[in-house]
């Protein structure tokens, strides 16, 4: 019987370099890529999208009934669909941004998405990233990475997604709202953003994705051949 196949965990700041890393890391592997984000941000969406302040949480949970999200593979590439609509792009709207910490930070909606995530990953063969997969949505992961960058290279980055959708934006701004969401998600009482005891930290600043990629793959790699060897 061939081992199981592994849970790898990826977590860290807004910006790091997780998302694309960890996408590409499934594909090398043949594995499952799960973007926990898009499941926070499409919550964030609905509030948005409703009117609804992100920090009133009362009003978020009342709207969590009617928020179903699902994640698609279309040609190799994420949809995230809310309530039968693609909002791929929505969710990373700039007003959507400035709405998920808040509502990630909100327990109920914290509990709703790990049961789901947790229900995805249980079979193993699955990518996760987000900022709480090592710590507590898979404790247990095989492998567990915590990406980190310099707050100016994660600000460049995301200029550049921004002006991918055609949309401008300041360096010095998004360096000041990157450092808020740090503070946010590192302060908050639920699943903080924090490094797993266990966890290999990769910094990313002046790293390729290519080399973010292979960092990850080849720690992977060795996981596989030490269980083939018992």
């Amino acid at each position: 019987m061939s081992p199981k196949k592994l849970v790898i965990a990826i977590d860290g700041p807004a910006a790091s370099g997780k998302t694309t890393t960890a996408r590409l890391v499934a594909e090398r592997l043949g594995y499952v890529h799960l973007d926990t984000g898009a499941m926070y941000r499409a919550v964030a969406a609905n509030v948005v999208r409703s009117g609804i302040d992100p920090a009133d949480r009362v009003a978020v949970c009342a709207l969590l009934p009617s928020t179903h999200i699902e994640l698609r593979r279309d040609d190799g590439s994420l949809k995230v669909i809310l309530n039968g609509d693609d909002v791929t792009e929505e969710i990373r709207a700039q007003r959507v941004t400035r709405a998920v910490s808040a509502v990630s930070s909100i327990p109920e909606v914290r509990e709703a998405m790990v049961r789901e995530q947790r229900r995805l990953g249980e079979a193993g063969g699955v990518v996760l990233e987000g900022r709480d997969i090592g710590t507590v949505v898979f404790p247990d992961a095989d492998l567990k990475i915590f990406m980190v960058a310099g707050i100016r290279a994660r600000a460049r980055r995301r200029q550049e997604e921004e002006d991918a959708r055609g949309v401008r934006t300041d360096l010095d701004a998004l360096s000041r709202e990157l450092e808020e969401r740090d503070r946010l998600d590192s302060t908050r009482s639920m699943a903080p953003l924090r490094k797993a005891v266990d966890a290999i930290e990769v910094d990313t600043s002046e790293m390729s994705i290519e080399q973010q990629v292979t960092a990850v793959v080849r720690s992977a790699e060795r996981i596989m051949k030490e269980r083939e060897r018992r």
